[in-house]
């Protein structure tokens, strides 16, 4: 008859090391995959840090940075159309011209080409194809900036709060700032560490701290370097300026979370208002390819409709700015 095996108390002891053994094997390769982990989370928390990896000195570092935001080697706005400048900068996307062309003329093909084949007629389609490909990039670079502002403002005071910590530490300003750098991802952290790197070649802080509003567009960066002006002028001591800081800008946040939730309903209805004839007329003409008959082939139809987008895109914006508002 089969029965269990006869386990001495040595076989004991070696199993027990066994599994004892296997379990420390275990952890030292988990210990080993969470260190790797950590170190690439460190080194790719923000695009400074990793412009650094990349490059020998911090300078070279500072400089190819600053060009990959569409600014020149000393950190100003380099291109002749300035608010266009300040727009690709605010984006935070990397300035590459090329790519950048090559998409919106790309677009506008694949827009004049919808037009030609829904509804037909060259001459609104090559309209409708060059308005895509010089206004396209345009509201690309907004939605972008505009997102990239609000995630900015949302982590600007969890970022002065680090800076209050540090001072209250004894660490100067300069450190304070470049701790911000290291530890907060982007948007925040690639624009603090600018600065940091500004204040260690020698600016001050309240010009690199201005820079730094200058690239960021956000009224609440502005209200940081306002902060930061005054204590350089007036003196007193920063870090309690900077609390009231964090406090003012958590409730002007707050104030924009209730002005937008009573401005949804107005969004919404500018959404639908917009859309809701475009898609009846999608599909009807999916379901009954007939209903029109010769009519959507008559010129003045096809020049009526792209005069019915361009009138209902300025209708759009018009509704857009009424109900956007800014605090």
């Amino acid at each position: 008859m089969f029965g269990l095996p006869d386990i001495t108390g040595y076989s004991m002891f070696l199993l027990i090391c066994a599994i004892m053994a296997a379990g420390a094997f275990f952890l030292l390769i988990q210990a080993a995959m969470g260190l790797v982990t950590q170190a690439q989370t460190q080194r790719i928390v923000n695009r400074r840090l990793q412009f650094k990896d990349r490059f020998a000195s911090t300078s070279e570092a500072m400089v190819e940075l600053r060009k990959s935001r569409g600014l020149d080697a000393d950190g100003n706005f380099a291109m002749p159309l300035e608010r266009f400048n300040r727009l690709v900068v605010r984006s935070g996307l990397p300035y590459q011209p090329l790519k950048w062309v090559a998409m919106s003329a790309a677009g506008g093909v694949v827009a004049g080409g919808a037009y030609m084949h829904f509804v037909g007629g060259w001459l609104p389609a090559v309209g409708i194809c060059l308005l895509v490909f010089l206004v396209g990039p345009i509201f690309v670079l907004k939605h972008v900036a505009g997102k990239r502002r609000k995630k900015l403002a949302g982590q600007l005071p969890d970022a002065l709060q680090i800076v209050c910590r540090s001072l209250e530490a004894g660490h100067p300003v300069a450190t304070a700032v470049s701790l911000v750098a290291r530890e907060m991802p982007d948007p925040i952290g690639t624009e603090f560490g600018m600065t940091a790197d500004e204040v260690s070649y020698g600016f001050s802080l309240t010009n690199a701290v201005q820079r730094m509003a200058e690239r960021s567009g956000d009224p609440d960066v502005e209200l940081f370097g306002a902060t930061v002006r005054l204590q350089e002028k007036t003196g007193g001591n920063l870090c309690d300026l900077l609390k009231a800081n964090t406090t003012t800008i958590r409730e002007r946040q707050t104030m924009r979370l209730k002005v937008r939730a009573a401005s949804s309903e107005g969004r919404m209805s500018a959404l639908i208002l917009t859309s809701a004839p475009f898609m009846v007329m999608l599909a009807i003409h999916l379901t009954q390819p007939s209903f029109y008959g010769n009519v959507i082939h008559d010129p003045l139809i096809r020049y009526g409709f792209a005069g019915l987008f361009v009138w209902m895109f300025i209708g759009n914006l018009v509704m857009r700015k009424m109900i956007n508002f800014k605090m």
